[in-house]
């Protein structure tokens, strides 16, 4: 008996994945729920485990590798995993025979090395050529298109594949950006300069951000913001608050959420979409924080952050942190975004123009804190300042509606009793 290894459910609008690296090699022993591959998607890593305990079978996939979900990746054969390591050895001698794999999974014979998914049918493959072929979803989307893999060239997947976001990358250039072809000289590195593949999810947040830019109408609006308030209620309530909350600490990032949920009850059409020649309404706030993780900026979920406390929203914050930080955040939580904070700040950033994550129509970006000369009543005085930001998508949300909107976060950050009387 033996049992099989697929590539699972990766969450909402993730189909594809890339073998990132396989941790057990065949014949190996592993236990069941021991991780045995690595897979890397668009948005995170993710561990596939082994389903039950038994002896590693054959990689049906090599790394580097883009799959599908339900894709069989390798299989668990019964046993116990001492003997399979010695009758690895003989596998080239088998060269010619196609190797057994789990029923519904087609394979294709090579002559060493794991199995490889075929991309595309064998016709195409002869025609196209191996080392070029799309993927599976990459060509579906071609064939949608009424494109040729010739139009699209070089992939960036394996071996110069074609992906999926290739084929997307490709749609979104302007059509003058595409010159007639014409020999391009090679690029030569210095020999103090490091050639580093970009990964997955890197290629991803290039792509998005830069869909975004050529998709929506966005602009920045500005304001800022005085902390007094905020940094006197922090401090004399901080030591309270935290005992009451099991340890939770009380920061900046919660009385902002609390400003800005309230501010987006105010102006909907921040916390709305366009879909098609549709505008989608919202009556939640699935609120998105940016995170900075080891492998790029991750912006997880908090979802329903309107009906939270200030607790409740610093405890998600921090969670999302240790699980950024450990590679361990779910897909289902890097999804469903209505509208996102960024801090800039806790890198020292005084003012900057955050990009909207799509289809998202705002993001609210705070900066460092920064003692300033201020007028107030007449007379100079030394404030704790803060610059906010709210890029928003100018096809939703008008001028008017934006800078009202920045201007209501501020008025709740600078006097907190406003978000306890609704006012």
């Amino acid at each position: 008996m033996s049992a099989e290894i697929k590539v699972p459910t990766l969450g909402e609008s993730v189909t594809t994945a890339t073998i990132a690296k396989w941790l057990k090699k065949p014949g190996e022993a592993v236990t069941a729920d021991e991780p045995v591959v690595e897979l890397e998607t668009d948005k995170v890593s993710v561990e596939v485990a082994a389903p039950e305990a038994g002896v590693m079978g054959q990689q049906l996939v090599a790394e580097g590798d883009e799959v599908e979900v339900g894709t069989v990746l390798a299989s668990v054969e019964a046993g116990s995993g001492a003997a399979k390591p010695a009758a690895a050895a003989p596998a080239p001698k088998k060269a010619a025979e196609a190797p057994k794999a789990p029923a519904g999974v087609q394979t294709q014979p090579t002559t060493s090395g794991p199995v490889a998914r075929p991309a595309t049918p064998p016709s195409d493959v002869v025609a196209q050529g191996a080392a070029h072929a799309p993927m599976p979803s990459a060509q579906k989307m071609l064939t949608e298109k009424g494109l040729s893999p010739a139009q699209v060239g070089t992939g960036t997947g394996k071996d110069g594949r074609i992906t999926k976001g290739d084929v997307l990358s490709f749609l979104t250039q302007p059509p003058a950006a595409t010159p007639a072809a014409a020999p391009i000289a090679p690029r030569t590195d210095d020999p103090r300069e490091e050639r580093v593949k970009m990964t997955r999810l890197r290629r991803t947040i290039a792509r998005r951000l830069k869909d975004a830019q050529n998709t929506a109408a966005l602009l920045t609006t500005f304001n800022e913001v005085d902390m007094s308030a905020a940094k006197a209620l922090r401090a004399e309530y901080r030591e309270a608050f935290e005992k009451k909350h099991n340890g939770v600490k009380l920061g900046f990032m919660s009385i902002f959420a609390k400003a800005a949920i309230a501010a987006l009850k105010e102006f909907p059409a921040i916390n709305a979409e366009i879909n098609g020649e549709d505008i989608i309404y919202r009556e939640f706030v699935n609120l998105g924080i940016a995170v900075g993780g080891p492998n790029g900026l991750v912006v997880p979920v908090i979802r329903d952050a309107d009906t939270l406390s200030f607790a409740g929203i610093e405890s998600a914050i921090a969670g999302f942190g240790k699980r950024a930080r450990d590679g361990s955040l779910k897909l289902d939580e890097l999804s469903g975004g209505t509208f996102s904070i960024t801090n800039g700040g806790i890198y020292g950033s005084l003012m900057s123009t955050p990009i909207v994550n799509a289809p998202q129509s705002g993001i609210l970006g705070m900066h460092a804190i920064q003692d300033r000369p201020v007028a107030i009543g007449g007379q100079v005085v030394i404030r704790p300042m803060m610059y906010i930001a709210l890029t928003y998508d100018h096809r939703i949300v008008d001028g008017k509606e934006a800078v009202s909107f920045l201007v209501r976060v501020k008025q709740n950050v600078e006097d907190p009793r406003r978000l306890l009387l609704e006012v």
